[in-house]
């Protein structure tokens, strides 16, 4: 089965199904199509994508979900792999910069001074790309 839309010669548009393209076209040539709205049997197909119908429904197959952006598995990297200090990050990022505790990749918050003053001390840091999820404690 197979749906069209179809439009008539007063410009009514309405779709309906057919067994087949062919059979809507012997229908159409036939005149024996005729418009829901005035009655008029000068249909002519309108411009469509079409719906296909299949009684074989194991042919059907749901949608695949898109794969993650580049940018999704980022975040689920580091999410995986990076400690979430918080609010310590600066503390945390310095005190990792002067050897006082182990490096290890981290992410946290920090304020924009906070920030600006770790690169001024030549502790590398960079912001997010994205909105970190939050973890409940």
């Amino acid at each position: 089965m197979i749906r069209f839309d179809l439009t008539c010669t007063n410009d009514h548009s309405f779709d309906s199904w057919f067994r087949s393209g062919a059979d809507c076209n012997a229908l159409l040539d036939k005149g024996l199509v005729s418009c829901t709205t005035c009655g008029s049997t000068e249909v002519r197909k309108a411009l469509m994508a079409p719906k296909v119908s299949t009684s074989d429904k194991t042919s059907i197959t749901a949608p695949k979900a898109p794969d993650a952006t580049p940018l999704e598995r980022l975040k689920k990297e580091i999410e995986a792999t990076a400690d979430d200090v918080g609010r310590n990050f600066a503390t945390e990022a310095r005190d990792m910069h002067a050897g006082i505790t182990p490096e290890r990749p981290i992410y946290g918050q920090a304020t924009g001074a906070e920030a600006k003053q770790l690169l001024s001390d030549g502790v590398p840091v960079l912001p997010l790309p994205f909105v970190p999820t939050k973890k409940t404690h």
